[in-house]
């Protein structure tokens, strides 16, 4: 802990406050906070707060302030850039949201959901769901990722295409800020023109400007029809063009628009029991397209085939499969939302969380893979993601026979190539991810000058101890 700060003390009154069952304080008990989903960071903690309200947390985080302790708010641990990882030297307490985990209340004509920070996404859709209705956002980690880390990371997804990204669906937020006050901004309106728009600094700031603890966040109808293809295409530009072709069809009826390289899907095949290609063979790209409506006898299925049909006689599609069933449907996003776990188990690997204009996505494939194979002869290019939106994860698989540790240790090289190629397609180094631990030495670079200096000064207006969530996001 920092100077001055005395465990003897604080931790005793944190356990008062909080409870048993608020406080975990054994190594074996912290030991699972305490690394993060890559397996990049292993830290130690002398506590985990676990508060089950807002008041308590709040108290808390008072608490934690008065002491000078500081605090690594925490959901549901699966940020890739380290968002949520604590120091190695056990000065940071972790916060974790998980106990906060009430739907609070669901509005079938405003269309709204008031949901606790510690609500597994996953959980959220089906309480939607239940009511009729559709909560749009949807990721990978959509398991095990709670609605508070979504909101401060500004989680993308596959659906970003139609509905826009996490902040896109936020009109209200609850938040406990750095001195333990609440604010309570949870309001439902559309629209609401009363100076700053609070509530969009706290969503993406990932937990160093203030701690969500609760949201009201859009509903959508619930589709009535959905129609899911898997097509094999010769080319990243053909996947471009084919993603043309359905905007200029129905833009409104497209909900995700997915591309894979070969590379990608020959990974999952091996690695994810249960996976198996629904064509007649491999191919060295692919598209995944889903259409979705509320509108009963919209024929979607009828839609998607004609134009993929169309796009079939054109050259642009090699072979295609339309889902069926359900279970087909589960089938085909099977292969998309599984390339991350099948890259981990593949070997080392490194991250790139990176988008660029639509336009220029194949141009980014190609380049981005010619740098990479230049510094590292052999490594498994793995291109994938949310070609609808621009956001592709370049993600790099180490050779088969390389040491693991040793290619590790040029992540930075290797991410320094495929940003030279973003940077000069006018993209950004960090589409949906965030900066976290991981990244904050290219803020400078990316967003230096005023921009820079702007983050920082709200940083010291909001947080001047540097208490919550230090060494993330600012350099």
């Amino acid at each position: 802990m920092p100077d001055g700060v005395s465990l003897d003390d604080l931790l005793p009154r944190l356990r008062q406050l909080l409870g048993d069952r608020g406080i975990l304080t054994e190594p074996a008990d912290t030991a699972p906070y305490c690394e993060d989903w890559r397996r990049l960071y292993r830290g130690h903690t002398p506590a985990v707060l676990r508060p089950a309200t807002t008041a308590e947390l709040a108290a808390a985080v008072g608490l934690c302030a008065a002491h000078g302790a500081a605090i690594v708010p925490q959901g549901g641990n699966t940020s890739m850039v380290g968002g949520a990882a604590v120091a190695e030297d056990g000065s940071q307490l972790v916060l974790s949201l998980a106990r906060m985990n009430r739907v609070r209340t669901i509005d079938t004509v405003d269309m709204t959901m008031e949901i606790e920070a510690g609500v597994v996404l996953k959980a959220a859709q089906e309480a939607a769901d239940e009511a009729g209705c559709l909560l749009p956002l949807s990721i990978s980690s959509e398991g095990s990722a709670q609605i508070g880390g979504v909101l401060a990371t500004n989680a993308g997804g596959n659906n970003t295409v139609r509905y826009g990204n996490a902040r896109d669906l936020v009109l209200g937020l609850e938040v406990v800020l750095p001195d333990g006050q609440v604010w309570n901004g949870l309001r439902r309106l559309h629209k609401d023109n009363t100076g700053y728009c609070l509530r969009q600094l706290f969503v993406g700031s990932e937990g160093t400007l203030g701690i969500i603890t609760a949201a009201v966040l859009k509903l959508w109808p619930r589709p009535r029809e959905l129609a899911v293809a898997l097509c094999a295409v010769p080319s990243a530009d053909a996947a471009l063009e084919l993603f043309g072709r359905c905007q200029r069809h129905d833009a409104a009826a497209i909900q995700a628009f997915e591309y894979m390289s070969g590379a990608g899907m020959e990974l999952v095949l091996r690695h994810i029991p249960g996976a198996a290609l629904p064509l007649s063979g491999p191919a060295a790209h692919y598209v995944l397209v889903e259409f979705a409506t509320p509108r009963d006898g919209a024929d979607l299925k009828a839609e998607l085939e004609d134009v993929l049909g169309r796009a079939m006689a054109d050259g642009l599609i090699g072979d295609a499969v339309i889902a069926e069933s359900g279970a087909q449907r589960a089938a085909i996003w099977k292969l998309r939302e599984e390339h991350s776990e099948a890259q981990k188990r593949a070997g080392a690997s490194v991250k790139n969380d990176i988008s660029v204009p639509v336009s220029k996505v194949p141009e980014l494939i190609r380049r981005a893979r010619a740098a990479c194979e230049a510094l590292v002869p052999g490594i498994v290019c793995v291109p994938f993601g949310h070609l609808g939106d621009g956001n592709i994860h370049f993600n790099l698989v180490q050779p088969p026979a390389a040491d693991a540790a040793a290619f590790l240790a040029r992540d930075h090289e290797l991410m320094d190539a495929v940003n030279a190629v973003v940077r000069d397609l006018d993209g950004s180094f960090s589409a949906e991810h965030g900066i976290g631990r991981l990244k904050p030495y290219m803020m400078p670079e990316w967003r230096g000058g005023a921009e820079l200096e702007l983050m920082r000064r709200i940083k010291q207006a909001l947080d001047p101890l540097g208490l919550l969530n230090p060494g993330k996001l600012l350099p």
